[in-house]
């Protein structure tokens, strides 16, 4: 009896005769272009959406609970670590934005589906969320330099 994983890569052409089949190619066979990994990223930041939204939830509750506790977590997202984590979130909130407008955009007018276009709207949302979450922290850490003063 031959390897059972054998059966996987083989087929039937129209008329019947027995081909091997090609295996599905992988992420390094593909050149990366914008859209593929924009797709890859949208996946990726949406566990660490999920991940941030717990800590937005933390935040609040600290919050909630009154002053001690919301100074101890001020002092944790204060921290270069907390704020590589927000930072991050930030990112993966305005690529998530983004990606859902285009989607709105494909699913309720059906344009721009064409390989070039999509390729091209990529590098868009790549400017789109750079300037977005730049300028969240722009605002963020102008409001912090006038606190200071």
């Amino acid at each position: 009896m031959s390897d059972i994983r054998a059966t996987f890569y083989e087929g039937h052409n129209s008329d019947g005769a027995l081909k091997k089949r090609p295996m599905s190619p992988h992420l390094q066979v593909y050149k990366p272009i914008p859209s593929m990994i924009l797709s890859i990223l949208n996946r990726v930041t949406g566990a660490a959406m999920a991940f941030g939204s717990t800590l937005v939830v933390a935040w609040l509750f600290s919050a909630a609970q009154g002053p001690k506790p919301f100074k101890k977590m001020q002092g944790i997202t204060r921290h270069f670590i907390g704020q590589t984590v927000i930072f991050g979130f930030s990112i993966s909130f305005f690529l998530h934005f983004i990606r859902g407008i285009r989607h709105l955009i494909w699913d309720s007018t059906g344009k721009r589906l064409q390989k070039d276009e999509i390729n091209q709207d990529s590098v868009i949302d790549i400017a789109a969320i750079l300037t977005l979450t730049c300028g969240l922290w722009a605002l963020i850490i102008g409001k912090r330099l006038r606190n200071k003063k």
